[in-house]
């Protein structure tokens, strides 16, 4: 799942995340591509179709507006302290201390294992944006890219 971070950091030009020329601020946030917006006014004419069709479906008029709304509001914020998972009703923040690990389901988001068992998905964030997140993380998550590069 691509996403559309504002981290200044190319994972692709950054081999660890012991780079002095790396510079950053925090807060880092991992937003979903911005692409997904083109769905919005997809749906929305389907909509318009549908109330076409009958009075009945003027209801799914919110229908555009919340798919705008989950949109805009999923984000991971990768802070010094911790990360931040900003889903569409709640906000989890998880300090560093309690990160075990990440865990990547097959056909799900990716979820933050907390040290005492518990997992906190992570809206936003792929496979791909691990080195990044390693990069910002201050190597608290580490690199499968980095390591499987140092293992040649």
């Amino acid at each position: 799942m691509p996403t559309d971070s504002t981290d200044p950091v190319d994972p692709k030009t950054s081999t660890t995340p012991a780079d002095d020329d790396v510079t950053f601020d925090y807060p880092v946030t991992f937003r979903i591509n911005r692409i997904a917006y083109f769905t919005v006014p997809m749906v929305a004419l389907v909509v318009v179709l549908l109330v076409g069709a009958s009075p009945w479906f003027a209801i799914a008029l919110v229908v555009p507006v919340v798919l705008w709304l989950w949109i805009h509001r999923l984000r991971t914020v990768v802070t010094e302290n911790g990360l931040r998972a900003v889903r569409m009703f709640s906000t989890t923040e998880i300090a560093w201390s309690e990160v075990a690990g990440l865990q990547f389901p097959k056909w799900s988001s990716v979820r933050a294992v907390l040290t005492d068992g518990n997992r906190v998905r992570l809206p936003a964030i792929g496979f791909r944006d691990l080195p990044a997140l390693s990069i910002v993380s201050g190597g608290r998550i580490p690199d499968p890219f980095e390591a499987a590069r140092s293992a040649k």
